[in-house]
């Protein structure tokens, strides 16, 4: 039980630690998108939105190019004795916050756009700078929005397998998360254990997707 709750423990640490990025990069992106008139913009909104809808391994097999230690982007960092980010944890986190971007950036987008451009209209006429009324306007309005992406990128995080097992490949201790765990155990029909971990993701699903209509309702309840 002690290997099942390492297990669990390097899930919600690459969870936590890949919501945490996808929020300080999500929000100006989002930002960026939810203002912007330009029609490449809205290009630049379906590359965000790619992942939703491409095959994980299809990601991951990219993915794994890039992050291997014959692409040219490893190359600066072999003088700092770093040849690949494949099969490591910071590799997971890369690939997780790339996969798992849509899902925090759409949510924010849809906040900043609800917001309107009405408050940011005053607060510009009472004297504040663009990046004051973003801090003390926007994003307050759209807190709502913050929840949601940080609850969607935390949960999809638990849940993805094939992004995680094609440039993470189960390490023990470095990239062994629970999604694969499943799978080795269902491998080796060790059902008991599969049937208590996944058991445990159902539930946890179930409780994010409550979550978030709760917060549904209670924001449209508030803003009638």
């Amino acid at each position: 039980m002690s290997g099942l709750l390492g297990i669990a423990w390097l899930t919600l640490k690459l969870a936590g630690v890949t919501t945490a990025i996808l929020l300080v990069v999500a929000t100006p992106l989002a930002w960026w998108l939810a203002r912007s008139r330009r029609w490449w913009s809205e290009v630049a909104a379906a590359l965000v939105a790619l992942p939703i809808v491409l095959p994980p391994t299809v990601l991951g097999f990219y993915l794994l190019l890039a992050l291997g230690p014959e692409s040219p982007l490893m190359a600066p960092l072999h003088a700092f004795g770093v040849r690949t980010l494949a099969f490591t944890f910071w590799g997971l986190v890369l690939g997780s916050v790339i996969y798992s971007l849509p899902f925090a950036v759409q949510p924010l987008r849809n906040a900043f756009q609800a917001a309107g451009d009405r408050p940011l209209e005053a607060a510009a006429t009472l004297g504040a700078s663009p990046l004051d009324a973003f801090f003390t306007v926007a994003a307050p309005l759209a807190r709502p929005g913050f929840v949601v992406a940080a609850v969607l990128a935390f949960a999809h995080t638990v849940g993805e397998f094939g992004v995680v097992l094609m440039i993470g490949g189960g390490v023990p201790g470095e990239t062994e998360v629970l999604s694969i765990e499943i799978y080795r155990l269902v491998e080796a029909l060790e059902w008991g254990r599969a049937h208590l971990i996944a058991g445990a993701l159902l539930a946890f699903a179930f409780a994010v997707m409550l979550s978030l209509l709760l917060l549904d309702r209670r924001v449209r309840k508030a803003a009638s």
